[in-house]
C-alpha cells in the first residue's frame, strides 16, 4: 500500500492556501505519511512545494511535498496515480476586474460571473478526462466555480466528487461567528453568489443549527463579506485542506461543500470513507435543495440543466451583441468550440478600455 497522495493543480492564491494548510493540518505526523504533489507551469510549483516542505518540517508534520511542471494531463495522471486531485487553476482569474480592468471585465460585470463558465471549466474538464482515462480510482475535487462547473462535468460524464470554496467558506465563517467547535450540527445551503450579500433578503443563504433555522445569516456573514475576496481564499484553502485529508485518510467530517456529486450550488454533506453524501436538514429534500440552488444561482447568469448551458436574461442582453448564438445557450458537448469563441472575444475586448462595452441592442464594434 502506498502513502496517501494528493495532487494540487495551480499556483495562485487558492492553490497556495490549500498547500500551506496541508503542511500545517497534517501535524503532528500522522500514522501514515501523506504525499502532496504541486502541479503547475514554470517555477511556481517548486517554490510552493519548497515553502510547504519547510513549513511541514517546522511543525513536525508527516506530509512531504514535491513539484512537477504540468504539460500533459494524461501523462501526469498515469504516472502519479493520486488518491485525490484538486484543481485550483482556471483560464480566467476572478480578480482581473481589479488587476486589469478592460472592456472584457466590464462585459463580465454586466453579464454575471457565470459568463466565464467555459474559461473556468476548460482545465478541470481536461484533468477529469485524464483521470477517467489514466487513473480512474482518483477522486476529482474542483476549486473553479464548482457550483456550475461540477454540473457541467457531470453532464459531460467526467468524474467529479465535489468542490471547494464558496459554501464551504460560508460555513466556516458561520461556524466562527457563532462560536462552534466544529460543523457537526451546522448545515448550510449556499451558492457562489452568496460570497456577496444578495439583493433581496429572500435570496440569502440558508443555515440550520441542530436542525433549526439559524437566524440573521446576513448579519453573521457581514464581517466576512467585507473582506477582500482574495483574503477569503485563506479560509477556503484551510477548509479544503481539511476535506482533502479526510478524503485520503477515510476520516469522517461534517461540513458543507459546493457541487457535491455534480449538483448545482452548495449543500451540507458528510465526508466518510473517501465518499461524500448529502446531509440535508429535516424537511428539505434533495429536489428542494437543487431547485433552490438553481434559483438563487441565476444571479451568476448561467445554469446547466439537462445537458445544456442556459443564460439569464441579464447575461443574454450582455452577450448577444458579441456572441448571439452562444448567448441563447449551448449544449455541453460544444464546450471546446464555445471556449475558443469566448477566448477570442476576451482577447479583443482586453484591448479596449473598461467603459467600451456595447449596450444591448446597439451591435458590437
Amino acid at each position: 500500500m502506498t502513502d496517501p497522495h494528493i495532487a494540487v493543480v495551480g499556483s495562485g492564491s487558492l492553490a497556495r492556501s490549500v498547500c500551506y494548510s496541508l503542511a500545517a493540518l497534517a501535524s503532528p505526523a500522522p500514522a501514515t505519511p501523506i504525499r502532496v504533489t504541486v502541479l503547475a507551469r514554470g517555477s511556481a510549483a517548486s517554490d510552493i512545494a519548497g515553502v510547504c516542505q519547510i513549513r511541514a518540517a517546522v511543525t513536525g508534520g508527516g506530509v512531504t511535498f514535491a513539484a512537477e511542471s504540468l504539460h500533459d494531463e494524461v501523462d501526469a495522471m498515469a504516472r502519479l496515480q493520486p488518491d485525490v486531485l484538486v484543481c485550483c487553476a482556471s483560464a480566467q482569474s476572478p480578480y482581473e476586474r481589479t488587476t486589469a480592468p478592460s472592456a472584457w471585465t466590464s462585459l463580465i460585470a454586466r453579464a454575471g460571473f457565470g459568463a466565464t463558465l467555459p474559461l473556468q471549466a476548460t482545465l478541470i474538464v481536461r484533468l477529469a478526462r485524464a483521470v477517467a482515462q489514466a487513473s480512474p480510482r482518483t477522486l476529482v475535487v474542483n476549486g473553479c466555480f464548482p457550483d456550475v462547473v461540477n454540473p457541467l462535468l457531470t453532464a459531460l460524464k467526467a468524474p467529479v466528487t465535489c468542490g471547494i470554496g464558496n459554501v464551504s467558506t460560508l460555513a466556516a465563517c458561520l461556524q466562527a461567528a457563532i462560536g462552534l467547535p466544529d460543523q457537526d450540527h451546522l448545515a448550510v445551503l449556499g451558492h457562489h453568489v452568496h460570497l456577496s450579500a444578495p439583493g433581496h433578503p429572500d435570496d440569502e443563504a440558508l443555515a440550520w443549527y441542530e436542525g433549526q433555522p439559524l437566524p440573521d445569516v446576513t448579519g453573521l456573514l457581514r464581517a466576512a463579506r467585507a473582506m477582500d475576496r482574495r483574503e477569503l481564499n485563506g479560509i477556503a484553502g484551510h477548509a479544503a485542506a481539511r476535506l482533502l485529508l479526510a478524503l485520503v485518510t477515510g476520516a469522517e467530517v461534517r461540513t458543507s461543500l459546493p457541487g457535491p456529486l455534480g449538483l448545482p450550488g452548495g449543500y451540507p454533506v458528510t465526508v466518510a470513507d473517501g465518499s461524500v453524501t448529502l446531509r440535508l436538514p429535516p424537511g428539505v429534500t434533495r429536489a428542494d435543495a437543487v431547485a433552490w440552488n438553481l434559483r438563487v444561482g441565476r444571479d451568476d447568469g448561467v445554469e446547466v440543466v439537462d445537458g445544456r448551458v442556459s443564460h439569464s436574461p441579464r447575461a443574454i442582453d450582455a452577450l448577444a451583441p458579441y456572441l448571439p448564438e452562444l448567448a441563447a445557450g449551448w449544449p455541453v458537448a460544444a464546450l471546446d468550440e464555445v471556449t475558443e469563441r469566448l477566448t477570442e472575444l476576451r482577447q479583443r475586448l482586453r484591448l479596449a478600455p473598461a467603459a467600451s462595452v456595447v449596450a444591448p441592442g446597439t451591435g458590437a464594434t
